[in-house]
């Protein structure tokens, strides 16, 4: 049985694949190590099965469409004194099949065996269909 779990989180305000990897690499630059990392108010129970090799799911315009592995969860202190986990993250970003998704709030567990596939090697440097388009395929199992 796979001791891994995954998380799925929404991207707000990311407009494509390509975006979510701007901001990151921008934001990234803040922090010694140079990593990308998302706080969240909230520190993951699973924490065993995510540090096992998890990756985030990123849902960008009401699809998943890639992920980044988690390295490392860190705890780190908000401007208003509350503690945060820091989930630090590689930064090569993995484009996946998309799935639909609809909107929730924080970040949710996700299975190995409910997580998009990884594209194959040869799709990973396409720019990302205009999402009305990648969520019609979607939905007809195209994509």
């Amino acid at each position: 049985m796979d001791k891994r779990v995954n998380l799925l989180k929404l991207s707000v305000g990311t407009e494509s694949v390509e975006s979510l990897q701007d901001w990151q690499s921008g934001y990234a630059r803040r922090f010694d190590d140079g990593l990308p990392r998302h706080v969240t108010r909230m520190w993951p129970r699973r924490e065993a099965e995510i540090l096992s090799g998890g990756s985030i799911f990123w849902v960008i315009k009401g699809l998943i469409q890639c992920r980044q592995k988690i390295l490392r969860l860190d705890r780190v202190t908000g401007q208003d004194g509350t503690q945060r986990c820091a989930i630090v993250l590689d930064p090569m970003i993995v484009r996946t099949a998309t799935a639909p998704k609809r909107p929730f709030q924080g970040w949710r567990y996700l299975e190995v065996g409910d997580s998009p596939q990884d594209l194959p090697e040869h799709r990973q440097g396409e720019d990302s269909l205009p999402p009305e388009l990648a969520g019609a395929l979607a939905e007809i199992g195209v994509l």
